[in-house]
């Protein structure tokens, strides 16, 4: 069981959120917004990091915020979670 601290409501089940992505991706931009290549990589490849990643994540059966959080993907620790002043 994760329990994953949302920077407005607390610690809660991991169950009340959604994964939103790897949060060091970047979009498209410039001329790359009409590339189909460089669309197809943001959405589609990945790399599984092992050790300290930085995510998105929805509490979506609660306040409905979207907020970053560096999670070790081998044990699943959250090392960092943003202030809840910060949107």
């Amino acid at each position: 069981m994760l329990l994953i601290p949302c920077p407005w409501c607390g610690e809660r089940h991991e169950s009340e959120f959604t994964y939103g992505g790897d949060a060091t991706a970047t979009i498209p931009s410039g001329d790359q917004r009409e590339d189909t290549e460089a669309w197809y990589q943001f959405v589609y490849e990945r790399t599984n990091p092992a050790g300290d990643h930085a995510e998105y994540w929805h509490h979506s059966y609660g306040c409905s915020k979207w907020f970053k959080i560096t999670r070790n993907t081998l044990n699943n620790n959250i090392l960092d979670v943003p202030e809840s002043s910060q949107s």
